[in-house]
């Protein structure tokens, strides 16, 4: 049974290798020509470089590699069993002591182990190398932004509530145009601080440097605004770097901790956090994907083929991960936008997948 199991495991690692290479190689060529006019931009003694835009595609690879691994573990699995199925090898496997429950077993092992890599490229590898890609875009342009306005972010203290904006942090990882809207217990706005630059001090506040103070109070029925200008404000808050950084960037490059950290910091100020509950439980799923992958490649050893048909069957297999994929993003923008619970909206493709492979697996493999 080890050689039978190391054969099996031998060939579809290898499959799996080559069809994540060619997703890969793939997506980095796209990627490369849609940084191409970037490329000479900027000032004169630091524009973007052809070396530049090649090390910021490859940066991005760990998250491709994160998002194709469990479709590349499908198509591979599918074209391993389909061939050994088109040359009668598992037949032969099967007289041997290879039942249908045995190698479900070995197959589930075999996509335990896509599990694991695909949770260490998404959790581990991917952040880290997509944040580098960021920071190393952000010395052409200056700075690391998501859309006009920024990251928007809330504290509430004792007496006071703020709502704080950063439009855009820079490679040395200063905050660029600072907004800090301060309101009353009642709701009331009573002061907007406006810096050009801030610092995060080494006691947790924050140095806002160039900064216009406007205070606004009530003198029986009339309002009056005192506007003064310093060139340094210190701010206390506990809003750490970490969670300007999360704010900038996207939710789903986002590890999981941070994801369980920056929730518990929206649920403390009364944010919604519907959006990056949904991310943080496709965190948790979308690696166990890849055992429902293998589940839905095995009753594919068990079919007929003429000369030639293994092809379609690699075909479908393609447009399965494809549809998977597809599903997982508009379950996604489907749940924020209903309101579903979050682990229902993650883990309802995978639900889906696993009910049809078991299903074809009962059929196929069970009942003929």
């Amino acid at each position: 049974m080890k050689t039978i199991r190391r054969l099996i495991y031998r060939e579809v690692v290898a499959s799996v290798g080559f069809v994540a290479i060619g997703f890969l190689a793939l997506f980095f060529f796209f990627d490369f020509v849609d940084e191409l006019p970037n490329v000479g931009k900027g000032t004169v003694g630091s524009a973007y470089k052809m070396s530049q835009a090649l090390g910021y595609v490859t940066l991005m690879i760990p998250n491709h590699l994160y998002e194709l691994l469990p479709i590349a573990v499908l198509i591979g699995t599918i074209f391993v069993m389909a061939r050994l199925a088109q040359s009668s090898e598992y037949t032969i496997l099967r007289t041997s002591g290879l039942g249908p429950w045995r190698a479900l077993r070995t197959l589930l092992g075999l996509g335990l182990i896509f599990t694991l890599l695909t949770f260490a490229t998404g959790d581990y590898l991917a952040p880290v190398s997509d944040r580098t890609a960021q920071l190393l875009k952000a010395r052409y342009e200056g700075r690391i932004s998501i859309g006009q306005t920024g990251a928007w972010l809330k504290e509430k203290q004792p007496s006071r509530t703020y709502n704080v904006n950063v439009h855009a942090l820079s490679p040395e990882s200063e905050m660029r145009g600072v907004r800090i809207f301060e309101a009353d217990s009642r709701g009331f706005l009573v002061a907007v601080t406006l810096a050009a630059r801030g610092k995060f001090a080494d006691d947790g506040s924050w140095t806002l440097l160039d900064v216009e103070r406007s205070e606004f109070t009530t003198q029986g029925d009339l309002a009056k605004v005192e506007r003064t200008r310093v060139p340094v404000f210190r701010w206390p808050t506990g809003i750490s770097p970490e969670m300007v950084s999360v704010a900038l960037l996207q939710p789903d490059r986002m590890s999981t901790i941070d994801l369980f950290q920056y929730i518990q910091h929206l649920d403390a100020n009364g944010q919604t956090a519907q959006r990056y509950e949904i991310e943080f439980w496709r965190k948790v799923f979308y690696p166990l994907s890849c055992m429902v992958m293998v589940v839905l490649a095995l009753p594919f050893a068990y079919l007929h083929f003429r000369t030639g048909g293994i092809t379609n069957y690699v075909f479908g297999g393609v447009l399965i991960g494809i549809s998977f994929f597809l599903l997982n993003n508009v379950f996604g923008y489907i749940g924020n936008l209903q309101n579903w619970w979050p682990w229902l909206t993650a883990a309802s493709p995978g639900l889906i997948y696993s009910m049809f492979s078991l299903a074809a697996f009962g059929w196929l493999v069970l009942r003929r």
